[in-house]
C-alpha cells in the first residue's frame, strides 16, 4: 500500500461575502480507509465536499487528489473520485441496469463486464431490472453506489449516505463500504452526523465544528478511555444500599449513585482497588465492577463543547 495520501486538504478555506464558512482545514487521507467527517449540521461537511468535487470554488488552499490540484489540474484530479453529493439522482422511469448503461457511455472505458462487476459488488443483482421507481431507498443508495465505481476510482465521496436508511439499509451499506476499501483498495470518506454509525464503520474520524477543524484520530484514539485518570464503573455489589452509602462517605469516591444496572461510581483509575477492597472489608460482596467506555458521542460533546448545531 502506498504511504502518499490519496487526498490531502492544505489551509483550505471558504468565504462567502464576510462569513468565513470553511476555516484553514489541513489534514491528509491514506489508501484503504475508510475516513469519517463528522459535524453537526451546518458544521461545513458538505461544503468540504463540495469543494473536493469541484461544485464550490476554494478562496484560500489546495485540496490535492492522488497527486493532482484540484484548481491547476481539475480533470486529472477528478477522474480519481466517484462521488454522491447528498442525494443519487437517477432517472426513476429507466431500470437501473439502464441507469447505469446511460452513465457509462459518458465515462470512457466502462464495458459490460465492468458494469455487470459493480452490480454484483453492491448486490443489486435480483432486482437490477426493475425501474429504478420501485427501488427502496437502500436501494437507490446502493445503485448510487455502483454508478460512483463504475471507472474504477481511488476515492469514493458520500454525503450523509445513511440518510433515510432504516437500521438493516445502514448496516448493509456499512458493509458494502468495508468490501470496497478490501476488494478494491478504495479510500472512502463518508460525511455524517450519525454518531454512532460513524463509530462502526470509520477508521479514522475528522470531527469539524463550526467550520474549523477539531481533531483527527483513529477511532480507537477516539474511544480509548484506559489511560484517563478519571474512569466511571458499573458496580454489582450486595447489599447495594450499604455499598452506597459506604461510597459516599468515602474521599476517593468523586461520585456515587444508584443505576439501573447497579452502582455508577467515578473515581481515579488508580483507586479502584482500594475503593473495591474497603468494601469488601465492610462484608459486601462485589460481583462485577466494570469500566465504562465513553462512546463517540460522549467525545464529540466533549471535544466541541456540546456540538452545537452551526
Amino acid at each position: 500500500m502506498s504511504h502518499e495520501p490519496i487526498v490531502s486538504l492544505r489551509h483550505v478555506t471558504k468565504r462567502i461575502g464576510r462569513s468565513t464558512i470553511i476555516d484553514n482545514l489541513t489534514f491528509d487521507v491514506p489508501q484503504g480507509e475508510i475516513f469519517g467527517f463528522l459535524g453537526p449540521n451546518g458544521a461545513g461537511k458538505t461544503t468540504t465536499i463540495r469543494m473536493m468535487v469541484g461544485l464550490m470554488s476554494i478562496t484560500q488552499g489546495e485540496i490535492i487528489i492522488k497527486g493532482e490540484n484540484i484548481k491547476s489540474g481539475f480533470e486529472q484530479a477528478i477522474r480519481h473520485v466517484g462521488a454522491i453529493v447528498e442525494n443519487p439522482e437517477m432517472y426513476k422511469y429507466l431500470s437501473g441496469y439502464h441507469n447505469l448503461v446511460h452513465y457509462a457511455r459518458m465515462v470512457p472505458g466502462v464495458n459490460k463486464e465492468r458494469i455487470d462487476e459493480v452490480i454484483s459488488l453492491v448486490k443489486l443483482d435480483k432486482r437490477i431490472h426493475d425501474k429504478v421507481k420501485k427501488y427502496s431507498l437502500g436501494m437507490r443508495q446502493r445503485l448510487g453506489v455502483a454508478q460512483a465505481l463504475l471507472h474504477r476510482p481511488s476515492l469514493l465521496i458520500l454525503d450523509e449516505p445513511t440518510n433515510g436508511l432504516d437500521p438493516a439499509g445502514i448496516r448493509e451499506l456499512r458493509d458494502y463500504l468495508r468490501l470496497l476499501t478490501r476488494t478494491e483498495g478504495i479510500t472512502v470518506i463518508v460525511s455524517s452526523h450519525l454518531l454512532s454509525e460513524m463509530e462502526l464503520m470509520c477508521d479514522r474520524v475528522a470531527i469539524l465544528q463550526q467550520g474549523k477543524l477539531v481533531d483527527v484520530k483513529g477511532i480507537q484514539e477516539f474511544m480509548s478511555s484506559a489511560t484517563e485518570q478519571v474512569q466511571t464503573y458499573i458496580i454489582d455489589a450486595s447489599p447495594a444500599e450499604q455499598a452506597l452509602g459506604a461510597l459516599c462517605d468515602m474521599d476517593k469516591v468523586r461520585e456515587a449513585k444508584a443505576v439501573p444496572d447497579g452502582l455508577e461510581l467515578v473515581a481515579e483509575r488508580e483507586h479502584i482497588p482500594e475503593i473495591l477492597a474497603d468494601l469488601m472489608r465492610l462484608n459486601i460482596r462485589i460481583y462485577k465492577a466494570q469500566p465504562q467506555r465513553q462512546s463517540l458521542e460522549d467525545r464529540f460533546l466533549e471535544m466541541t463543547g456540546g456540538g452545537q448545531n452551526g
